[in-house]
């Protein structure tokens, strides 16, 4: 009985995020409520039996992942917002963009760097870079929708092929289901999903831009911070590839050099405090990010996301993948790949393939399906679940292209 009404507060989280608009209630008031809630069920539960011991465990383990997501956060977008805040990321755009460009060219070119970057840089960094980069350009509002989405999905897509792009292709890889040389091809058919993507939102974009260029003053520090940001991403792959040094902790340590540059090298220090730009970080992001992570740890404590795996009873594996990334975009895909891992399902190579693309690139379908998706919806004014939701049937068209040639690919691979 317990579990089904655990179940109902998940449901009623995820009612509450699609119908924000309708409840005028913001997503991370009611993620929040509803994930402490469910939790603090469990514990009056567990009070009764011997099941006390489990939930504590669970929590604590829900509550390090939470808080691990959070100080990686608070550092990414600290720097994020002293590099606009300081006209350094629209510098960047007056470099790479000409004066005058077409809409098309432009949404193509931003879904070719939103991909290219994802792939250096871990999908949550890549898509603050690319979202202000968006709304640098000052486009009206129908527009900005579109090149969000396709932000979001190019992000999730770049990452599918490094085991340091994104968590499940690390956790397929690490159970020896896949090798790195071949989760190399997947670059191919995700980055064929994205062009997919980009020329279908691209129908009815008429027009060019006028990029606005305007000049700032920026000074050897703001230069200084620029490349700290940098470094902090490329020694954070380094690291994690390396010696296994969690990305949180490298980010914590590249912001506290950020903050002693800007110490030593800044004579305003005390007009521009470097320790306020982490004010301007959107914390109704993080609130919602732990609402929503403190629900998907409570499924997973009742094991809700186990009975998913009858799908592989019901359908063959390929189909069964297919349908675990359209999942994936509900549920958060680190639970319920490990899920699957757990479950010992016999698959071949091929099908490990399809769902490492599955489960990597499904979560764009829906914007509370992946951390970009809930990035891009906390730094687009107007961007909500319904909104993006009418790109639906474009990003499964283009969802289901690249796992198609994924497919072709991998039949290819093995013949």
């Amino acid at each position: 009985m317990i579990d089904w009404i655990l179940i109902g507060i998940a449901i009623a989280a995820l009612l509450g995020v699609i119908f924000e608009e309708l409840i005028h209630v913001n997503k991370a008031k009611t993620t929040l409520l509803l994930g402490t809630t469910a939790w603090i069920i469990l514990f009056i539960d567990a009070n009764k039996g011997s099941g006390l011991e489990a939930v504590e465990k669970n929590l604590f383990i829900n509550i390090t992942e939470i808080s691990t997501l959070w100080l990686f956060l608070v550092a990414a977008m600290t720097f994020v917002a002293y590099l606009n805040r300081k006209g350094l990321i629209e510098s960047m755009l007056n470099v790479i963009m000409p004066n005058q460009i077409s809409l098309k060219k432009l949404l193509f070119m931003t879904a070719i760097f939103s991909f290219c970057f994802s792939s250096l840089a871990d999908n949550i960094t890549a898509t603050l870079v690319s979202i202000a980069l968006v709304l640098s350009l000052g486009l009206p509002a129908n527009q900005t929708m579109r090149f969000a989405v396709l932000v979001v999905f190019s992000v999730n897509s770049g990452g599918v092929s490094l085991i340091t792009g994104d968590v499940t292709t690390l956790m397929i890889f690490l159970q020896e289901k896949v090798t790195i040389t071949q989760l190399l091809w997947l670059i191919l058919p995700s980055f064929a999903g994205v062009i997919v993507l980009a020329s279908l939102l691209s129908f009815g974009l008429q027009g060019k831009v006028k990029i606005k260029k305007q000049h700032h003053h920026i000074r050897p520090v703001d230069y200084t911070i620029a490349v700290t940001f940098l470094s902090t991403i490329i020694l954070t792959l380094v690291g994690n590839v390396l010696f296994a040094i969690p990305p949180m902790l490298s980010f914590l340590a590249g912001m506290s050099i950020m903050f002693l540059v800007a110490n030593f090298m800044a004579k305003d220090n005390d007009k521009d405090p470097i320790l306020d730009y982490i004010r301007y970080i959107e914390f109704d992001t993080l609130l919602f990010f732990l609402g929503v992570l403190l629900i998907v740890g409570m499924l997973e404590h009742i094991h809700a996301l186990h009975a998913l795996l009858d799908i592989y009873t019901m359908f063959p594996p390929v189909i069964a993948n297919y349908i675990m990334g359209i999942l994936s975009s509900m549920i958060d895909n680190v639970p319920l790949t490990a899920a699957l891992l757990k479950a010992n399902i016999n698959m071949s190579f091929s099908e490990w393939m399809s769902l490492t693309y599955a489960v990597g690139v499904g979560g764009s379908l829906l914007v509370i399906g992946s951390a970009a998706g809930i990035v891009a919806m906390s730094k687009v004014q107007g961007l909500t679940f319904a909104r993006y939701g009418k790109y639906s049937l474009l990003l499964l068209i283009s969802y289901s292209s690249g796992y198609g040639l994924v497919l072709l690919m991998t039949q290819y691979l093995q013949s």
